[in-house]
């Protein structure tokens, strides 16, 4: 005779439910909307809640996590003004192909439709930037919603969920429906497809591949860079997945996206094959759709993707193969090249890498691209490297050499305020690294609460906050648009040093590049992180133009 299950209210169903999908860590901000479940979760000692300072933040954080770790990130909120904070970072889960659950409070099942106190419809709400909204209007169905989520967060190309947390479902009381942890469930490979697109690739006299997007894991990136080495094939990475394959590898031929190098450019252009492995060909990497022909490219374009529904969206294919990067490029390690395969155009392209990558002067004391060069000498090529969005982001995309997978982590979705709460998460996923936060000015106050969260949880990441006293990106376009009619882009800044102090944090700041390297060893030194201001004249709008050059 089975012993029947114990009563439990809604909550605790579903912190149990949770710690079955092996979730032991959640960012967020309480709330009254989900105290059922906050109470459950105390029966669970190992788990951990990330109190953040504001829910924007916190889902940063929980998508950070999710991109580092590969297990989706969590993040907990309260309804209405909660779930609303929270969308930004749903929005870079949804582009950037993050696994990543939100749960959010909401109003009881017998106050919906009612415009009752921060009631939203988050159906209507996400259903831009999430792969599916659900609802947990009955106990009894709680663990079998829990499981959906987390399969659907991991399933082909991976993404964010929401769970809607109806107050009074939370507070009743049922018997649990143990669910196992989810599937990861990734598209296998059409061997036939596979083998038409390889003798394609094969016989090609200027071959070339471009990585990125989402669903990579060290495993595919291992046996991608080992095979292009092999092979000898170029392999550029897309807008913002630079550490696909360590950009020291001889196969490394470049990243695209902002600023793109004008001969990667070339390259790309003049391939007669292309492959195309987990990035969508979205905006950025393809310079506004303006590298590659719309909708069929000149080259003959074998295109890899773990969600069939980018397949043929913008660009039409000669061969759409839906597979995860991973089962592709354990295939790909068996494919050789032609006896007739120019072996030197991967060390060319390398050497063009190189050559763009190479620090160059601009006006001032300091001299932000050998900074960045300089970091590889002081930190392990395993350092996380966080930033959020802002021309100062082109400095270290440009100059800093990643490492391999996972050592980058930014927003696809070019989203200001990311780069701060990622190395906070990054330094909580990963406590032994060394995590520096690459910031613009305006960047960094969009989210310099967090560094409460920092001290809280000790995870104290380097933070470079490039400070030039304006939203610099948007200054730029104004000044390249409308030459000399400016508004609304001057900024007013705190003093960063004794905003640091005020954490506990040690603050340093710099304005000549030889004050960098002490400061910067103190900051290595430290157990607490340190902030380090980067005073750059408002000049040096980029890497090779000032502003006043702009518009003529």
């Amino acid at each position: 005779m089975e012993t029947p299950s114990k009563v439990l209210n809604g909550g605790q169903i579903l912190a149990n439910a949770l710690a079955r999908q092996g979730v032991d860590i959640a960012f967020g901000v309480p709330g009254e909307s989900f105290l059922p479940l906050l109470n459950g979760l105390v029966d669970h000692p190992d788990f951990r809640f990330i109190t953040c300072r504001q829910e924007g933040g916190a889902a940063y954080m929980a998508e950070a996590y999710g991109k580092l770790t590969g297990q989706p990130g969590v993040l907990m909120v309260t309804r209405g003004p909660g779930a609303s904070n929270a969308m930004i970072g749903m929005h870079a889960a949804y582009q950037d192909s993050t696994p990543m659950v939100l749960l959010v409070g909401q109003v009881g099942t017998d106050m919906v439709e009612r415009e009752a106190f921060q009631e939203i419809d988050y159906r209507r709400m996400y259903s831009e930037c999430a792969k599916w909204v659900g609802s947990i209007d009955r106990v009894d169905r709680i663990d079998e919603f829990v499981s959906h989520a987390f399969h659907v967060a991991q399933a082909g190309r991976k993404g964010p969920v929401v769970l809607a947390l109806p107050e009074d479902v939370l507070y009743m009381t049922g018997q649990e429906n143990p669910v196992k942890a989810a599937h990861i469930v990734q598209p296998g490979l059409d061997l036939h497809s596979f083998d038409q697109a390889m003798l394609s690739f094969a016989s090609a006299k200027n071959p070339m591949v471009i990585a990125g997007g989402g669903n990579w894991n060290a495993t595919a990136c291992e046996a991608l860079r080992s095979w292009a080495n092999a092979q000898a094939i170029p392999v550029a990475t897309s807008f913002r997945s630079q550490d696909v394959i360590d950009n020291l590898d001889p196969a490394f031929a470049g990243d695209l996206g902002i600023g793109a190098n004008p001969a990667l450019v070339k390259r790309i252009q003049e391939a007669d094959v292309l492959l195309v492995i987990g990035e969508r060909l979205g905006e950025m990497t393809t310079a506004g759709y303006s590298i590659l022909t719309v909708p069929q490219a000149k080259a003959t374009l074998i295109h890899v993707l773990s969600g069939p529904e980018e397949l043929g969206r913008v660009y039409r294919p000669d061969f759409a193969l839906n597979c995860s990067p991973e089962n592709f490029c354990s295939a790909l390690t068996m494919v050789k090249m032609n006896a007739h395969h120019d072996r030197t155009a991967m060390k060319q392209a390398h050497e063009e890498y190189l050559a763009f990558s190479s620090p160059v002067t601009v006006a001032g004391d300091l001299q932000l691209a050998f900074i960045m060069d300089s970091l590889p000498d002081l930190i392990p090529r395993d350092a996380i490297i966080t930033n959020g969005a802002g021309n100062f982001a082109t400095w270290v995309h440009r100059f800093y050499p990643y490492g391999a997978y996972k050592t980058q982590l930014a927003p696809a979705n070019g989203s200001m305020g990311y780069g701060l709460p990622a190395a906070i998460a990054a330094k909580i996923a990963s406590p032994e690294k060394v995590v520096i936060a690459v910031c613009g000015d305006g960047d960094f106050m969009m989210n310099c609460q967090e560094l409460a969260t920092a001290a809280r949880y000790d995870a104290y990441p380097i933070v470079l906050v490039v400070n030039n006293s304006m939203l610099g990106t948007i200054r730029m376009h104004q000044e390249r648009e409308f030459k000399s009619r400016v508004i609304a882009t001057g900024l007013t800044n705190p003093d960063f040093v004794k905003f640091a102090d005020s954490f506990g944090i040690p603050g340093f700041r710099v304005s000549k590049t030889e004050e960098f390297a002490p400061a910067f060893a103190k900051a290595l030194a430290s157990k607490k992180g340190a902030l380090i201001e980067l005073v750059l004249d408002p000049e040096v709008i980029t890497p090779t133009k000032l502003l006043s050059q702009l518009g003529k």
